[in-house]
């Protein structure tokens, strides 16, 4: 990521949305941008365990686990195969888990905590739909940027 978000917001201010919630860096990249992708899910990762298993060509996968802490929505397997098959980053509106493996991973990993707990795998959830987190809509295909300063993404 070239620009920082800052920066970014302050050149294009209208054209984006600025997302409120305080969320965790813990993949190995701290900046990362990309075109959306999307899941809603709630305690279960199947869905996304197989989106990471396929190309992403640079995109972000943003998952909207409603907030919740119960269970972790990405491990070290799972973040291991994002960067495998060429995704910039993950951001889980919920947990992860192996926060000290994923920080080793060149990834952009953002999350609201980790929890060591497993999640569900029976593929409850939906792609690539509008997920709103924090207020702000993020709409497969959509640009969305993140760095320490917060996360962006396009109206």
């Amino acid at each position: 990521m070239g620009i920082a978000t800052a920066d970014l917001y302050d050149e294009r201010g209208d054209e984006l949305d600025s997302v409120g919630i305080q969320f965790h860096d813990i993949g190995g990249h701290v900046a990362f941008d990309g075109p959306v992708r999307t899941i809603r899910c709630h305690r279960d990762n199947a869905l996304v365990k197989q989106t990471l298993a396929t190309p992403g060509d640079g995109a972000v996968l943003v998952v909207d686990g409603g907030g919740s802490l119960e269970s972790a929505l990405v491990g070290d397997l799972i973040a291991a195969s994002a960067v495998e098959h060429g995704w910039a980053g993950v951001i889980v509106n919920g947990a992860i888990r192996d926060r000290e493996a994923i920080g080793q991973l060149p990834l952009g990993v953002k999350a609201l905590g980790s929890n060591p707990r497993r999640s569900a795998k029976d593929g409850v959830g939906e792609v690539d739909v509008v997920v709103e987190i924090g207020g702000v809509a993020f709409r497969p295909g959509a640009h969305v940027w993140a760095d320490a300063d917060g996360i962006l993404v396009e109206r």
